[in-house]
C-alpha cells in the first residue's frame, strides 16, 4: 500500500472546497428565490417537514452510509444558515415605513437599543413617558413595534414591565442587550458640590447607589426615565439639579458630565425587548419567554420546573410576581432556550400546562448573543 502524502491530500481537499463553494453559492441563490416566493405568498420561512425530506434525500445519495450522521449534521447547518439569510434579506428589503414606540425621550438607553435593533430599517419613532403607554400603543396597533427595558444585570427585573406584558395582548419578537454606563449630568458650570437634587429613573438611581453613599447631600428623586431626567435638568437651567443618565443624553441636551460611570457594577447591562401585537414566526428563534401560575400546594413549582429540566430545556431566568387579590400566590415569568417547534419544547409545555392554573407564551425570538 502506497504511503499517504498529506500535502497531496490537502491539495485535493482544496479542489473539492472550491467546488463546494460554487455549489453552496448556487444553492443559496436558489434559496433566496424561494424567499421571494414565500414573501409574496406570506409563507413562513421555516418548513421542518420539507427540511426532513431534503436531508433524507441527500443521505440516500451517499454510497458510504457511514457518512450519514455527519452529512445530516452538515445539511441541517446549511439549512439553518440559509433560513437566517432569508430572514435577514426579507427584513432588509421590507419597504414599509414602520412606526416604533420607544420608552423615554430621545437620548435614552431605550432609544439606543431601538436604533441598534432596527438598523437598516425605515421607521418613525414615537416616544412615551410610561411603560404602559408603549405597551398599550402596541396592543392597540397604534405602532408596529415597541421597545422597553425588562431586566438589568445589577438590579434585576423591571417588575412593572413583566406585569404589563402579562396583562396586554402583545408578543416579544426580539431582544437587545446594552452595556449601561450611568453618568451624573449637570447644567452649565455646575460642580459636584453644587448638586442638591438628582433626578433619574429608579433603576438608574439603584444602579448608582454606591456613588450616592459617598454624596449623602444629594437628594435622589425618582423620575419617568433617565433621558427625561436629563431633559428636565436642561430645561430648568439650575446648577443645583442633576440627572443620572447616559452620555448620549448629555450630548443631546447639552449637559456637563460631572461624574462618569457611577454605576457600582462595571458589567452593568440592560436587556430590552422588542414587542409587537402578534407573534412572529422566526426560524432562528432560540429563546422563549413564558408566564405561568401553579396550584397553591406544596411542590407545585418544583414539579412544573421539573418538566422543563427532564426534557433538557435550559432555563435562563425566573421572576416571580404577586397575584392581585391573592395573598402569597404568584405568577412566574421564565426565560428558556428553545424553539416552539422543537418536540422537547412541545412536550415540556404540554406537561407544564397540565400542572398550571395559568399559562401564556409571551414570545419566541432570537437571543441577543453579541458580545458587548
Amino acid at each position: 500500500m502506497a504511503e499517504l502524502d498529506l500535502e497531496v491530500i490537502r491539495k485535493e481537499i482544496d479542489k473539492v472546497d472550491r467546488q463546494l463553494a460554487a455549489i453552496l453559492e448556487a444553492r443559496l441563490g436558489l434559496v433566496m428565490q424561494v424567499a421571494e416566493y414565500k414573501k409574496a405568498k406570506g409563507i413562513p420561512v421555516k418548513d421542518k417537514a420539507r427540511e426532513a425530506k431534503v436531508v433524507e434525500k441527500v443521505t440516500d445519495f451517499l454510497d458510504n452510509k457511514d457518512y450519514v450522521p455527519a452529512v445530516e449534521t452538515i445539511m441541517h447547518s446549511i439549512m439553518d444558515a440559509a433560513c437566517v439569510l432569508e430572514e435577514a434579506e426579507l427584513a432588509k428589503n421590507a419597504n414599509r415605513n414602520l412606526k416604533i414606540g420607544c420608552f423615554g425621550v430621545p437620548g435614552s438607553f431605550t432609544h439606543q437599543a431601538l436604533e441598534d435593533y432596527f438598523e437598516g430599517r425605515t421607521y418613525e419613532r414615537q416616544h412615551y413617558n410610561l411603560f404602559e403607554e408603549v405597551i398599550t400603543a402596541v396592543s392597540k396597533g397604534e405602532v408596529d413595534y415597541g421597545v422597553v427595558p425588562i431586566e438589568n444585570s445589577s438590579t434585576g427585573g423591571i417588575t412593572e414591565v413583566y406585569d404589563l406584558l402579562r396583562k396586554f395582548d402583545c408578543s416579544i419578537v426580539g431582544e437587545r442587550c446594552l452595556k449601561i454606563e450611568q453618568n451624573l449630568l449637570g447644567y452649565g458650570e455646575a460642580t459636584l458640590n453644587d448638586i442638591k437634587k438628582v433626578y433619574s429613573h429608579p433603576q438608574g438611581l439603584a444602579q448608582s447607589k454606591e456613588f450616592f453613599k459617598d454624596h449623602p447631600q444629594m437628594e435622589k428623586i425618582p423620575y419617568f426615565s433617565t433621558s427625561k431626567s436629563a431633559e428636565t435638568v436642561a430645561e430648568q437651567k439650575d446648577i443645583t439639579l442633576a440627572a443620572v443618565a447616559g452620555k448620549k443624553a448629555a450630548e443631546l441636551y447639552g449637559l456637563k458630565i460631572l461624574a462618569e460611570n457611577i454605576n457600582f457594577n462595571s458589567n452593568n447591562s440592560t436587556r430590552f425587548v422588542i414587542i409587537t401585537k402578534a407573534p412572529e414566526k422566526v426560524a432562528s428563534a432560540n429563546k422563549i419567554t413564558v408566564v405561568f401560575a401553579v396550584k397553591h400546594e406544596a411542590g407545585s413549582l418544583y414539579k412544573t420546573l421539573g418538566h422543563l429540566h427532564h426534557r433538557g430545556l435550559n432555563m435562563l431566568n425566573i421572576e416571580s410576581r404577586p397575584m392581585e387579590g391573592k395573598s402569597w400566590e404568584y405568577f412566574f415569568h421564565v426565560d428558556l432556550m428553545g424553539n416552539l417547534e422543537d418536540p422537547d419544547v412541545i412536550e415540556g409545555f404540554e406537561a407544564v400546562q397540565n400542572n398550571c392554573t395559568y399559562f401564556k407564551i409571551l414570545g419566541n425570538y432570537r437571543a441577543d448573543d453579541r458580545k458587548e
